[in-house]
């Protein structure tokens, strides 16, 4: 897979990028990641990427012809063009697992008051990360990214390990315990420790259920 981010800040993702389990898809062979600063694509002699609103208003605007001609530069065969936007579809697990399939994804991460509209013709998909605004699209790429990535098969040590994350079997995930057996008077669910794996499974699941009931009714709806 190859990941490209259209951003005017790519030293943000040097950490990131290199860091635990991203790095380590990337020094595999799994992932490509690929930052470019579409502020060197304007086409004028200021490197000026936004301008302001037509009709008046707060802000300044990104203007179109930095990420036409970003975009046009990369030359890709179908790539899941993503602009990251307020209003777009909600991320989540389910999309985490779509995009890992993908072989070229592009991040359009934005900055200032807004796209200048024609960008999003540009694009496959718009998808926010919550209910909240940032100052740029490029935190909610490398959440994306993160997201994505680990879902990949061999970027794991062990696939099951994110078989059964929350969300990914439509539940919370169940408590996790390990040593000590008793820690300042609070110990470990006798059932753990007995070795039958089939009254394990079902204790995971029910507590699964108490704690999707508790905390996120919603899902189970």
């Amino acid at each position: 897979m190859n990941i490209h981010y259209l951003t005017l800040f790519p030293k943000m993702y040097d950490g990131i990028l290199n860091t635990s389990i991203l790095g380590r898809a990337k020094e595999k062979g799994i992932v490509d990641y690929h930052t470019i600063n579409f502020r060197d694509f304007s086409g004028n002699k200021h490197n000026k990427v936004d301008d302001y609103p037509y009709g008046g208003g707060a802000g300044m605007v990104l203007k179109p012809e930095p990420v036409f001609n970003a975009m046009e530069s990369l030359e890709l065969d179908d790539p899941r063009v993503i602009l990251l936007c307020p209003q777009g579809r909600p991320f989540d697990q389910k999309m985490a697992e779509e995009l890992s399939t993908e072989n070229d994804i592009v991040f359009i991460c934005g900055h200032y008051e807004g796209y200048d509209e024609r960008i999003r013709s540009l694009v496959t998909d718009e998808v926010s990360i919550g209910d909240y605004v940032l100052t740029g699209g490029e935190l909610a790429s490398m959440t994306m990214t993160d997201a994505v990535v680990r879902l990949i098969p061999g970027v794991l040590n062990r696939e099951e390990s994110h078989q059964e994350d929350s969300f990914s079997t439509g539940l919370l995930e169940h408590p996790h315990y390990t040593r000590p057996r008793e820690y300042r008077g609070m110990k470990v669910p006798e059932v753990l420790l007995n070795g039958n794996h089939k009254l394990i499974e079902e204790w995971r699941h029910e507590e699964s259920l108490k704690r999707t009931r508790e905390r996120r009714p919603d899902l189970l709806e």
